[in-house]
């Protein structure tokens, strides 16, 4: 007789574990099930996230970018820091060691809060039964009142570069280099790649990254795109743009690229090591059954409604194998509204105000509507912009690189996004999203108390500038 539970949870990443534990909480028998294995063969919880996204790349940034601070920025502060070095292998045990506490922590949370942890691979079968198929290839199957289904993703691969693991990488094994490469080069200049490309930038790589979009981070606010792309070219690095790889070719330890420049002329250049980062697809390998109701849409996504509901009743998808970006903090908060849709709480969330971040340095973020996109609703509106070289603070650091913009309705004043470039961006940007999340107007956070001095002045100088109001810049004149 198999086991039955009130949730089976096919996914431990930022999604999955967050939905089985607030299940759990809430008085739910669940269980979750994990593919993942460490490199001793141990099922580990966590999925992409902990175990070859978020976390390590964070680690690697945070690395890479004090020693880039030592060794350059030190001497303004007039601090004499003599010769300094990089130890790639120490910085990535350091790296791993994050992984193993944070991996290990998850399953700590899962017995304080009763959830069963399974390692293996799960499949959704018909009648919400999921076959699961641990690591030994042992087959047993739940039995399931409700299941969430989230399975994350994986690197989109490009026949024009196969990944070998050695020399041409996918973002997992960019993660494990272990030599500052001379020239480095990276397909796709979106958020992965300019984060890659930012870590061994700083460590001495001559990087080159090759876009074929016209548009830098299209997906952005263009004013602060095109900031961001002249900051990161002031830093280093190559961004080509318009430049479509057609071809790649192993010589002996170096990689040739050849790529086409929206001009139609043809390039080629040569590279130490490649990177191939242009975007994640939904993982649903083996995950469904041919009967088990769900269906995909043109994407290869799982099909859901705003409550992330699949057309099979009971079964629920979340995280980056549904609609929407695949970020982790929006997987976390689909995991707990089903969670507590599932226990028969009303719950909900609001898609439009999920923020977005870059972790170069300095970060780039956003959260809500960019002008473009407002324009383009026909909608009457202010902006307005604060630049950190204004900021007292951020001069105190020598961190000025940036600004923040603010975008209000005119007839209103309710905020409808904010953009920021610049030191501490991811956490500047949450201050906006909190008063989005409250229905505040640009007025409302201009009227707010800030402390003096913080770079969250610049928050506040941004949408004091929305009316017209800022103190420390000169105001633009209203329309």
């Amino acid at each position: 007789m198999s086991e039955k539970y009130d949730v089976v949870v096919i996914g431990s990443g930022p999604a999955g574990y967050v939905a089985a534990i607030r299940a759990a909480q809430l008085g739910l028998k669940t269980a979750c099930i994990e593919k993942w294995k460490n490199d001793k063969g141990d099922g580990v919880n966590g999925g992409t996230c902990l175990n070859v996204g978020c976390i390590p790349s964070k680690a690697l940034l945070d690395s890479s970018y004090k020693y880039h601070e030592a060794k350059e920025d030190l001497a303004v502060h007039g601090i004499k820091a003599g010769s300094v070095t990089i130890d790639v292998a120490a910085m990535l045990e350091r790296k791993n060691k994050i992984i193993n506490q944070l991996t290990g922590g998850i399953a700590g949370l899962f017995k304080a809060n009763g959830v069963t942890a399974l390692y293996g691979s799960g499949k959704l079968l018909a009648g919400k039964k999921v076959e699961l198929t641990d690591h030994d290839g042992v087959v047993t199957t739940l039995d399931a009142d409700n299941v969430i289904l989230a399975s994350g993703s994986s690197p989109i691969a490009i026949p024009v570069a196969p990944v070998d693991g050695e020399l041409i990488l996918d973002s997992t094994g960019a993660l494990e280099i272990g030599s500052v490469p001379k020239r480095l080069g990276v397909i796709g200049a979106g958020v992965i790649g300019l984060e890659l490309g930012s870590v061994w930038n700083r460590m001495g790589s001559e990087v080159v990254l090759l876009e074929a979009m016209q548009d830098f981070l299209a997906i952005m606010d263009k004013a602060i795109a095109k900031e961001t792309k002249k900051i990161l070219t002031k830093q280093g690095l190559d961004i080509r743009l318009g430049a479509r790889v057609t071809a790649t070719q192993i010589n002996g330890k170096k990689v040739e690229v050849t790529y086409q420049s929206s001009d139609g002329s043809e390039h080629k250049e040569t590279f130490d090591k490649l990177i191939v980062c242009v975007g994640r697809r939904a993982y649903t390998d083996g995950l469904l059954a041919d009967d088990s109701g769900v269906q995909l849409d043109e994407r290869g996504t799982v099909y859901v409604d705003e409550q992330c509901a699949t057309n099979a009743p009971g079964v629920y998808a979340i995280g980056d194998i549904v609609r929407g970006p695949m970020l982790a903090h929006k997987g976390s908060e689909e995991g707990v509204m089903v969670a507590e849709i599932i226990a028969g709480h009303k719950a909900q969330m609001n898609y439009d105000i999920v923020p977005n971040v870059i972790y170069t340095h300095p970060e780039v973020a956003s959260v809500g509507l960019s002008e473009e996109e407002v324009k383009a609703a026909g909608e009457p509106y202010n902006v307005g912009v604060f630049p950190f070289a204004a900021s007292g603070r951020a001069m105190a650091a020598n961190d000025t690189d940036g600004m923040v913009k603010i975008i209000a309705h005119a007839d209103t004043d309710r905020i409808l996004g904010c953009h920021i470039v610049g030191p501490s961006a991811a956490d500047l940007v949450q201050q906006v999203a909190i008063a989005m999340e409250f229905g505040s107007s640009a007025e409302d956070l201009g009227m707010t108390v800030f402390g003096h001095p913080t770079l969250s002045e610049a928050v506040h100088e941004a949408a004091l500038a929305v009316n017209g109001g800022a103190i420390h810049i000169a105001n633009r004149k209203r329309r």
